[in-house]
């Protein structure tokens, strides 16, 4: 049997998040190992659609420590030169990373976390969970989706057009990637686009950088005790990108609402309208991937544990960073985690012993 190893923190998810949390701890002087489930760096990055792009200029998508680089001939940068910039980042950093390596579980032992692997036990000081939410994709239970007879598919498995080229497709959601993956696909289908409401574009001026400007003054409201500014969500629902733009203004993009169920050609309204289909994506979102964390017994309402800030209320030494607003503003944007990540990070080294950050 392989000995089981030491260290002061294990980082769950080799991501941005996890990097993130790498940089600052560092920094500070804290031994840690990040243990990633993927073979090859780059996160969830290296498994999206082929189109998607950036909801802000490279210099305003950057990791804290090291700006990413712009792509020549793209405002907004593409997955791939964020898989690239990722790798670099870890490259660069020399950050412990050990792959791939799948986590089975989080226990309790004593004063310390035993972490289980499929490649042997891991004893920590603290555990920072940092695996996103790209591989527990949400589906909505809808009557009929058993009886549909054509293809079914998530976001997380949608690659490119041509794949559903001349095809009867519906895409379902009203959010980015709703919107995103129907434009994709607005010139070559015959596309239903259906929302739970009407489509909220943000101005076409807004990228990113206000995105993330909304979500931190909602959460300083928020810890000062004044009223919740509603973040985000009171700009919008979908960043008006430019495929998403031309193709909106070639009244290409024209919501339909949700449906009541599937039937084996296609989907059915309320009315017995029908929309006959090959095929059905569902943009339907995610769910926090934490599911190897049940034995410390914190699952809470959605899946969420009960933090503040970082950390977990009823294990201290865990943190929770890049799942959303609430881990941190913005945190699941590689510019919005930079900061959360570094309060993780300080709090982590005043229970360890780790240095002050330069």
């Amino acid at each position: 049997m392989t000995a089981a190893r030491h260290t002061h923190v294990v980082i769950v998810g080799g991501g941005q998040s996890g990097l993130a949390a790498g940089y600052h701890l560092r920094r500070l002087g804290v031994d840690f190992v990040v243990l990633d489930a993927r073979s090859t760096p780059g996160g969830a990055w290296q498994h999206t659609w082929d189109s998607l792009r950036l909801f802000s200029p490279a210099a305003f998508s950057s990791l804290p420590g090291r700006l990413m680089p712009p792509q020549p001939g793209e405002e907004y940068p593409d997955a791939g030169h964020v898989v690239a910039y990722l790798r670099d980042y870890e490259k660069r950093y020399e950050l412990p990373v050990e792959r791939p390596v799948r986590v089975a579980g989080v226990h309790r032992a004593g004063r310390l976390l035993r972490v289980e692997t499929d490649s042997g036990t891991w004893h920590a000081r603290a555990v920072i969970s940092a695996t996103g939410t790209w591989w527990r994709p949400f589906l909505p239970a809808v009557p009929g989706r058993a009886d549909f007879g054509g293809q079914q598919l998530h976001t997380v498995e949608y690659r490119r057009p041509q794949d559903f080229a001349g095809r009867r497709v519906v895409v379902v959601g009203g959010g980015n990637s709703g919107a995103q993956i129907a434009a994709d696909l607005a010139h070559d289908t015959r596309l239903t686009w259906v929302t739970q409401r009407p489509p909220r574009y943000l101005a076409d001026d807004i990228d990113g950088r206000a995105l993330f400007d909304a979500a931190t003054a909602r959460r300083r409201a928020l810890d000062e005790g004044r009223s919740d500014t509603a973040g985000v969500a009171s700009l919008g629902d979908i960043v008006a990108v430019p495929p998403v733009r031309e193709a909106r203004d070639r009244g290409l993009l024209k919501a339909t609402p949700m449906f009541n169920r599937l039937v084996p050609g296609g989907v059915e309204w309320a009315d017995g309208a029908r929309a006959e289909a090959d095929a059905v994506i569902w943009c339907t979102g995610f769910r926090p991937a934490l599911s190897y964390l049940a034995p410390l017994g914190l699952r809470g309402r959605r899946g969420h544990i009960a933090t503040e800030g970082t950390r977990a209320v009823d294990e201290p030494r865990l943190h929770l960073l890049g799942y959303g607003d609430w881990t941190g503003p913005a945190s699941a944007t590689l510019i919005g985690v930079g900061r959360p990540a570094r309060e993780a990070a300080r709090e982590i080294a005043e229970l360890v012993g780790g240095r002050e950050e330069d």
